[in-house]
């Protein structure tokens, strides 16, 4: 029986599997310690390619001091990162903006505070930021943008219509973000989808093709002379129960008018011009395109018991309820300077509960609303 032979190294294998062995060891050790270390930047929110640069750059201790920043995850994933201004980072509101970093060292460059570099970021976007940048450093930055709704590509704007009109601030930025230092119809946005909170004006226009979701012909009873009048659903069933629930504390009324299409307001328009010529059109009636009737959610309604609308009961209880079945007095008497038209004491708005409650508790109109909360310019 043959004995097996044992297998035996020579000295020189030996030692290189030796020196192979402590080299892996080491280099899992020094992943090890890295994950580790990477782990506990990535846990505080900073993605990997921060968390690395953060460990190369030996900014580990500062970075856990601060703790979470977006702006400083943004900077350290950043080409355009600038130790000089480690410090400024970390005070900087973030945006998710693809320039972000390069901006800010632009402006910080321009001697602007922090806080100012935070304002002029989070008023515009990456085009409008990267354009401002570029400009000499600009005064009355905190008078414009502490204002919520104020825009960064509106600042000479807010500038020259302030300093013609002289209004204040506020009143400023509500303006010039309604266009209304634009000429009526003039550089109009177009407005392409259909929504209960729709924005509709002389600066905000429907192509004559412009199709209302829902649109329906509604119950001759509710309508006068039994006229053949449409409505987005929605706006509809909600009128009719106002209507109903008014009845019930004697208040009569019907809808007058609703839905119109732009062929239906192009032959308002012309009739009124033929009669009444070019000043009395442009002030109290819509060109073809920019009247809210085109939606589908615009009720001119009239009461049953006096032929003057504004002189009815009715008048006064929709003025004060018809907010809880989701409309909204659209053209109030004496603010005509914004929303652009005329009084209209029987026009009426469906914007759903929600909008038409907060529009009645603050007392104010749709068109400072679109500003505040729907204007996603």
């Amino acid at each position: 029986m043959m004995q097996r032979r044992k297998l035996k190294l020579k000295k020189p294998a030996v030692m290189i599997l030796r020196i192979v062995g402590i080299i892996v060891v080491i280099i899992l050790g020094i992943f090890i310690f890295y994950s580790y270390q990477i782990h506990s930047l990535t846990s505080l929110g900073y993605s990997k390619k921060a968390s690395h640069n953060i460990l190369f750059q030996f900014k580990k201790d500062y970075v856990l001091s601060v703790g979470e920043n977006k702006t400083l995850n943004a900077a350290f994933e950043s080409d355009n990162y600038n130790e000089k201004n480690l410090d400024h980072y970390q005070k900087i509101k973030y945006m998710p903006q693809e320039h972000l970093i390069h901006n800010i060292n632009k402006l910080i460059k321009k001697d602007y505070s922090d806080y100012e570099i935070s304002m002029i970021i989070s008023h515009g976007d990456d085009q409008s930021v990267s354009d401002f940048a570029k400009r000499d450093k600009v005064r009355y930055l905190e008078e414009f943008f502490s204002i919520d709704y104020a825009r960064l590509e509106n600042y000479d704007r807010y500038l020259k219509y302030m300093d013609e009109e002289r209004e204040d601030e506020e009143t400023t930025v509500l303006h010039v973000n309604l266009n209304l230092d634009i000429p009526d119809y003039e550089q109009a946005v177009e407005v392409v989808k259909f929504s209960i909170d729709m924005f509709v004006n002389k600066h905000h226009y429907l192509d004559k093709d412009f199709k209302v979701d829902n649109l329906i012909t509604v119950d001759s009873k509710y309508t006068v002379g039994n006229e053949k009048i449409q409505a987005n659903r929605e706006a509809y069933n909600a009128f009719v129960a106002m209507l109903k629930d008014g009845e019930k504390e004697d208040m009569h009324f019907l809808i007058n008018s609703c839905y119109r299409s732009y062929e239906d307001q192009e032959e308002t328009w012309n009739t009124y011009k033929g009669l009444y010529g070019d000043n009395y059109v442009l002030k109290y009636v819509a060109k073809p395109g920019f009247s809210e009737h085109q939606t589908g959610l615009g009720f001119d309604i009239a009461s049953t018991t006096s032929n003057i609308f504004v002189e009815s009961k009715e008048s006064e209880w929709l003025f004060d309820n018809a907010y809880k079945y989701g409309f909204i007095y659209r053209y109030p008497k004496g603010l005509e300077s914004i929303t652009g038209y005329n009084y209209e004491s029987w026009h009426y708005r469906y914007v759903g509960k929600k909008i038409a409650k907060y529009i009645e508790e603050n007392n104010i109109t749709f068109d400072e609303y679109y500003v505040r909360f729907l204007d996603k310019k």
